[in-house]
């Protein structure tokens, strides 16, 4: 059951003020806030204080100025402070998607995530169920059509991940004070920094985040957010501009930015190396079924039955997660190793396994 912060005395910085003295001043004079003052706000939003006129206005003024790193990493930490954490004995890839979904290609994490947990590499996909503000398909609807059970507790979702290598943590389970927001955030009409924040909750406690950006500077914040975070510190980060926002890579030239153990590196791949010799709409499915699809694509590469461009872009998705963990030294190498566990039967053992879960 969600539970609600109970309301509690706050500091000097209820959310009117910080619009009018801090955030909400004008695009040329808005300033940052300090830790003290976005630890205060995100307390004070997950407590239902602020008044929800007062609450829009705070939102959209953080997004017109653009949130840095300090900010982030106190509105994060606060959320942490409610997040209901279970650890698996295996050290999973923590990958937090955009939460609100796809909407025009197929979803190819459920699949990329068996593949590579077949392979060895342990995987954690987290999300919720049509957040905000696109509210469309996202992990949780492709596992729930390939028969797989999602809404699970925590503690099962860790199990999940020692029982077959591959685990699902639902956001209403670990992360109901974010949940509790829905109905807010749902009438903004535009993406906040919650949107932001939820991605990074870390459920499983994951030493490895993999994650997704539109542009580099967005993964370079990501990597500074958690350097700056009291609560989350995954020893190693690896982004790419995903389809849609989505930690799926796009096809083409993509970008690639990792950090490990604080040294931040970037590089740039042409997809085509790797097989992905086609281009986004090559990857588009019904947008009135994209979990459906997306599901029937899963089953169909995991067994073999597939070998065209859908089964290339798994297999490499499969080996950015395997590299991300340093399973592999190499995509290259990373990507005979996804090859290998669905040319084996490994990765049609695993779906059999996540659906007897």
């Amino acid at each position: 059951m969600s539970q609600v912060p109970e309301r509690r005395e706050f500091g000097e910085w209820p959310l009117k003020r910080l619009m009018t003295e801090v955030v909400g001043t004008g695009t040329k004079s808005a300033e940052d806030m300090n830790r003290e003052q976005a630890t205060e706000a995100m307390r004070r939003i997950l407590a239902d204080e602020p008044d929800h006129t007062t609450l829009g206005a705070f939102w959209l003024a953080n997004r017109w100025k653009h949130n840095v790193a300090e900010e982030l990493a106190a509105y994060a930490d606060v959320m942490c402070e409610h997040v209901e954490y279970a650890e698996p004995d295996a050290d999973p890839v923590d990958c937090g998607a955009n939460y609100d979904g796809k909407g025009d290609t197929a979803i190819l994490g459920a699949a990329a995530g068996i593949v590579a947990a077949a392979a060895g590499t342990p995987v954690v996909a987290h999300s919720g169920d049509r957040v905000p503000t696109q509210k469309q398909d996202a992990y949780k609807h492709v596992l729930d059509e390939l028969g797989i059970r999602t809404e699970l507790s925590p503690e099962e979702s860790a199990d999940q991940v020692d029982e077959t290598g591959f685990g699902f943590y639902y956001q209403p389970a670990f992360n109901p004070a974010i949940h509790d927001l829905f109905d807010r955030r749902d009438q903004m009409g535009v993406r906040t920094f919650v949107n932001t924040v939820e991605t990074i909750a870390n459920p499983a406690n994951a030493d490895v985040h993999l994650g997704s950006f539109y542009h580099l500077s967005f993964a370079k914040k990501i990597v500074d957010t958690f350097e700056r975070s009291e609560n989350l510190g995954p020893r190693r980060v690896v982004m790419f501009q995903g389809m849609e926002g989505y930690d799926d890579i796009r096809p083409g030239y993509t970008k690639v930015g990792e950090s490990t153990d604080g040294v931040f590196t970037d590089f740039e791949i042409e997809t085509a190396e790797y097989g992905m010799d086609f281009e986004t709409e090559d990857l588009e499915v019904d947008p009135d079924d994209v979990a459906g699809d997306s599901a029937e694509i899963t089953e169909s590469v995991i067994a073999g039955d597939r070998t065209d461009h859908f089964a290339d872009a798994v297999e490499l998705n499969a080996a950015f997660r395997i590299y991300a963990r340093e399973d592999a030294e190499s995509l290259s190498e990373g990507l005979e190793m996804a090859r290998e566990s669905l040319d084996s039967g490994a990765a049609e053992a695993v779906l059999e396994d996540l659906r007897a879960f």
